[in-house]
């Protein structure tokens, strides 16, 4: 009995001893490994610091300057996140570092094998190919290598990062002509993304992708964020990715060999951000559309959609940007966006919508420009009645100037009556139009403000 207690007794002490010890140990910082503290000294001696490398970013500034071999733990270093039990680097964010220079698969950044997020947007790497080494990094989880002037064929070996569940290579345009510099041919978008499917960010904007955009992208459950702007898509878009339950932006824009039509929506959509501008989607507006309580952007002109203009698109709450210009709508304009109270900008030019010029835009006391021109109004109000916006610009249009109403330059900001092009916004950069900037981010916020001189 004595020998069992005694034995009990030192079982409890050497289990108390070997807590304390981890406790002890959990709380010493946990230092880089020296392989990976030469990989990282020998990234960064690769580039030079240049800020014209990182222009359009406001917050940019170079992050490797404190960057030190001697004494210096990595994983304090700038940019540089660590395992904190095992102490290696799992990531790496060097956005907006203002790193000029060239980047092969022999790069010692591909050292890191246990990199779960790597972001290099916003550099300048000169025009390199994306490294096929980026494969050999298995355990990435999130991918950022936008705005960053990379070329060529996107390589095959991304699409056996399985547990990618960010993907962004958009805007990697040429700095002289803004051309977009990476393609996907071989292997083409639905080799690319068919085995990515916990993809929740997939921006591949200003991609030459040249093809239908693959199906299998509508069993993709948790996509979040679809940007495919300037494209060059093909075909017709997958009605079914419209359903998908969690997705809270689609940017389409710029896509004329984009076509599609809009499915009937439910009350569950997520949908925050719709823009299809300049594609070729067509049909009507559903009237289910009132069901995208979440929607606060809505841009679909320059497209081919025809018919009348539900009642319901008043049901949206949120609504921000409204953009049905260019397209083939008539009738009357429904007299319940004048609920749209949070409405920033609204076009309407450019259809064939009649009777009398709406009035009930003096509730929008939000807006700051507003589009009627190009369509086949009649006089009816004063013209108190149809420009009295708090702070908009209005273009009313020559044709309602041709029944009657008056050029109202000066009552209310500049109000034209020529064909100025409305703001297109585009996500995360601003974009200037007619001395307006808009920004949009990607998860589909904006604002619509005075650009400065």
């Amino acid at each position: 009995m004595r020998t069992s207690l005694a034995f009990s007794c030192l079982l409890f002490f050497l289990t108390l001893f070997q807590f304390a010890a981890f406790s002890f140990s959990s709380l010493q910082p946990v230092l880089c490994h020296n392989d990976e503290r030469l990989a990282l000294m020998q990234f960064k001696e690769r580039f030079i610091i240049d800020k014209r490398a990182s222009a359009a970013s406001s917050s940019a500034y170079p992050k490797v300057d404190n960057w030190k071999f001697q004494g210096v733990d990595c994983c304090s270093w700038d940019g540089i996140e660590c395992d904190k039990i095992t102490g290696q680097v799992i990531g790496v964010d060097l956005s907006s570092s203002c790193l000029y220079g060239s980047i092969n698969s022999a790069s010692s950044l591909f050292h890191l094998v246990h990199l779960q997020t790597l972001n290099l947007a916003y550099n300048h790497f000169n025009y390199s190919a994306i490294p096929s080494s980026l494969g050999n990094l298995s355990m990435l989880t999130y991918l950022n290598l936008s705005r960053s002037v990379f070329s060529g064929q996107i390589p095959s070996e991304i699409s056996k990062l399985h547990n990618l569940y960010s993907l962004d290579l958009s805007e990697n345009v040429d700095t002289h002509s803004f051309q977009g510099l990476l393609k996907l041919k071989t292997p083409d978008l639905n080799s690319l993304i068919r085995n990515l499917t916990n993809l929740k960010y997939l921006h591949l904007s200003d991609v030459d992708v040249a093809s239908p955009i693959p199906s299998v992208l509508a069993n993709f459950s948790s996509l979040t964020s679809l940007h495919l702007e300037r494209c060059g898509l093909l075909g017709k878009f997958p009605l079914a990715i419209f359903q998908l339950p969690n997705l809270q932006g689609i940017w389409l824009v710029n896509n004329l060999g984009l076509t599609g039509y809009f499915p009937e929506f439910n009350f569950t959509s997520q949908l925050k951000v719709l823009a299809l501008l300049n594609t070729s989607f067509s049909g009507e507006l559903p009237a289910s559309i009132g069901n995208l309580h979440s929607l606060e952007f809505l841009g679909i002109g320059h497209c081919n959609f025809r018919g009348l203009v539900p009642s319901t698109l008043g049901n949206l709450p949120k609504l921000e940007f409204l953009d049905l210009g260019y397209n083939f709508f008539k009738g009357l304009v429904p007299s319940s966006l004048g609920n749209l109270t949070k409405l920033y900008c609204l076009d309407l030019e450019n259809n064939n919508f009649t009777g009398i010029v709406p009035t009930m835009f003096s509730n929008l006391t939000m807006l700051r420009r507003l589009y009627l021109g190009y369509n086949l109004f009649r006089a009816g109000g004063s013209e108190a009645e149809i420009v009295e916006v708090p702070t908009a610009t209005v273009t009313i249009g020559r044709d309602v100037e041709a029944v009657g109403i008056p050029d109202c330059e000066g009552s209310v900001g500049v109000a034209t009556l020529d064909r100025t092009p409305l703001c297109i916004p585009t996500p995360v950069v601003s974009a200037t139009s007619s001395g307006f900037t808009t920004v949009v981010d990607q998860i589909g916020k904006w604002k619509c403000a005075k650009s400065t001189p």
